[in-house]
């Protein structure tokens, strides 16, 4: 099974989540955009600047002023292939 951030909505679902991002990474982490602890992180730090716009053009109903799990679920998947 692979990650995905549209079924995270409470704690539990995002443990689960980060299981299975862990897991991809384990078996496709060479795949990865951003495949060192580094670039990861840097590639988090820009993606959460500008996840507005994401949620504006593609999720209009989520507000990233209010953080939730499932927004913080969708950062990690964005820093897996922000550039």
């Amino acid at each position: 099974m692979t990650y995905t951030s549209k079924e995270v909505n409470n704690k539990k679902d995002f443990s689960e989540f980060l299981k299975l991002l862990l897991e991809d990474f384990k078996n496709n982490g060479q795949k990865w955009e951003n495949n060192n602890l580094e670039l990861f992180l840097e590639a988090m730090q820009r993606y959460s600047e500008s996840v507005d716009g994401y949620y504006k053009n593609v999720k209009p109903n989520l507000d990233p002023k209010t953080p939730t799990w499932r927004i913080f679920a969708d950062v990690l998947c964005g820093a897996v292939v922000y550039e």
